[in-house]
């Protein structure tokens, strides 16, 4: 089954404390800060991720791009994020196809409920990003753990000559 992360953008940014903090000085640094974290949720979970944000913020008309493999949408002028969202999770829905929308927009959860797409709050993604994060700091441990420093046993003096030569020092 495929699984798709719809994210409400602005909504997710308003919800987490730090993304919150990052918009009061610079909302463009706060998009950018949740794009590469929804990039990490990608790379982990395999899901497609789309964010759609408001184009109000945003001068210009809608705009479509890729960055990492997230997929960043700003809205038409006069088209919400919620409307977006909901065309989107209406037109992607199949049988083949799971909807998962990240908001806290109660209003906007009940119509995605209705479209058989399931919700996630602003917590539970959260959570979700805390405990993926968690898992990519032990699966970095176990592998630098395992990964020799050399195949061959080099004595401390005989590796810090190397590293030198290396370096171009010696």
């Amino acid at each position: 089954m495929n699984n798709i992360l719809l994210v409400d953008g602005y909504n997710i940014i308003g919800a987490w404390p730090e993304l919150r903090e990052l918009k009061d000085n610079d909302l463009s640094a706060a998009r950018d800060r949740l794009i590469e974290v929804m990039a990490e949720y990608q790379a982990f979970t395999g899901f497609r991720v789309i964010i759609v944000f408001d184009a109000h913020f945003v001068q210009g008309i809608e705009r479509k791009y890729k960055n990492y493999k997230v997929e960043i949408l700003f809205t038409r002028e006069n088209e919400s994020a919620d409307e977006r969202i909901e065309k989107l999770a209406s037109d992607l829905n199949n049988i083949k196809t799971q909807i998962h929308v990240a908001t806290s927009d109660f209003t906007e959860q009940w119509v995605i409920f209705g479209q058989g797409a399931l919700r996630k709050s602003a917590r539970e993604l959260l959570n979700e990003m805390n405990h993926i994060n968690g898992e990519i700091e032990k699966s970095v441990k176990k592998t630098t753990k395992k990964k020799p420093s050399s195949k061959i046993a080099l004595s401390d003096e005989v590796a810090e000559i190397f590293e030198k030569w290396r370096r171009g020092k010696l």
